[in-house]
């Protein structure tokens, strides 16, 4: 499908709509982690559980996840991936103690991992090369919507009715998505179903590792998620301590800020389609490491302008290496996205919770220097794929982007 067809702007609809719904259903404990502490008694790290436990499951399922769409069609996976997410994130608001609610965050990963390798691959396959860099665009930018909304939404209610309404909150919409991708998004026209043949899966897993620049893309993706969490994860414990004694629903306006995150990934891949990834992506870290630089300052509006940049950075860097680990995985579509998500999501999980430690041992400070460390690796390995060569015939052309399609 092309940029301007009717097809194109229902699966934009649906995409928006199943982006918004999941990363909603998967951030929105993040701005809650001060109050699981104080709730239920767990240190920073611990209630840093809630989110990592759900995002190390959701890496490992991932990897099958592409596999079982290729047999059981790309839309009947992702539909029942994103209702049964929503209906577990209903349950979460009404578990009575910390394991109960570890358990079903849990399963969370689990149901979800459906979605975000699915996604991926269904657009590569059903839109026009032209089209797809803009595609993925919006589909992260219904990603940064999301995220912002879920860790708004809990955020600021639960300064007022409580976590658990929160929660809740946030599952019923999930449902509500899930009724509008289901009915928005057109069945596929270029998917062929494939009985599941595990050695041919394992085959293109290993095939991968030959290429000469997935391997750094897997981990520029652990790399960039590991940073964005871990700063995420954090930054509340910061601002409600003093000097700033920030109130829990201040902080969670906070987030707010990931609506720069729907700009800079549409830009960003729209730059990068233009002038070439390899020539773009080394900026989105470079950026990253300046805004954490910001947030090691004492005065607020700095540590606001430093979360901007990095919030910039992360998702325009996204953007990015998700489509270009697409353009260079030719047939294993699906098992480089399986793969990708897993180092993705993997960095949320080991980093997100290692940051705990280095908050309970140095502060802020300790989170900020380890992000860092982070982000320099990144942009080391960004800088080092500028002299990656093109694959022939699979260079991708400038991606074109109207207007109207600019957030």
């Amino acid at each position: 499908m092309h940029h301007g067809t009717p097809a194109f702007r229902q699966t934009n609809l649906a995409l928006f709509a199943a982006g918004f719904a999941t990363f909603g259903l998967l951030y929105c404990v993040q701005p809650l982690m001060p109050e699981f502490s104080r709730d239920y008694g767990v240190s920073a790290a611990g209630s840093a559980l809630s989110l990592s436990l759900t995002t190390g499951v959701l890496a490992v399922a991932m990897l099958f996840a592409g596999a079982l769409s290729d047999a059981w069609g790309r839309k009947s996976v992702m539909v029942a991936s994103l209702l049964s997410s929503a209906l577990l994130v209903l349950v979460t608001a009404v578990m009575p103690n910390w394991t109960a609610l570890l358990v079903v965050r849990t399963l969370l990963g689990l149901t979800l991992s459906g979605l975000p390798a699915v996604a991926m691959t269904y657009l590569g396959e059903e839109m026009h090369v032209e089209s797809i860099g803009l595609g993925m665009g919006l589909y992260i930018s219904g990603s940064a919507v999301g995220g912002m909304g879920g860790r708004l939404i809990t955020g600021v209610l639960a300064d007022f009715f409580g976590w658990r309404a929160g929660v809740m909150v946030v599952g019923i919409i999930g449902v509500l998505a899930g009724a509008i991708f289901w009915r928005a998004l057109p069945p596929s026209r270029h998917f062929v179903a494939q009985p599941l043949r595990w050695r041919l899966v394992v085959g293109r897993f290993a095939g991968m590792f030959h290429d000469r620049g997935l391997p750094w893309l897997f981990v520029e993706g652990f790399l960039l998620l590991g940073a964005f969490v871990t700063v995420y994860n954090y930054l509340g414990y910061r601002l409600l301590a003093a000097p700033y004694n920030l109130s829990q629903a201040v902080v969670g306006l906070i987030f707010g800020i990931y609506l720069v995150g729907t700009f800079s990934s549409a830009w960003m891949g729209h730059l990068a389609g233009k002038l070439g990834r390899r020539k773009v992506l080394w900026t989105a870290f470079a950026l990253m490491l300046a805004g954490v630089a910001l947030t090691m300052c004492r005065p607020l509006p700095l540590i606001m302008l430093g979360i901007v940049a990095v919030t910039f950075g992360f998702f325009g860097g996204h953007s990015i290496v998700s489509s270009w680990v697409g353009r260079r995985a030719g047939a294993a579509k699906a098992q480089a996205s399986s793969v990708y998500l897993f180092c993705y999501y993997m960095g949320s999980s080991v980093a997100g919770a290692s940051g705990g430690l280095f908050y309970a041992s140095h502060g802020w400070n300790g989170v900020a220097l380890f992000v860092g460390v982070l982000v320099l690796a990144g942009l080391l390995i960004a800088l080092r794929l500028v002299r990656l060569a093109p694959l022939v015939n699979v260079a991708t052309p400038p991606t074109p982007m109207s207007r109207g399609a600019m957030p």
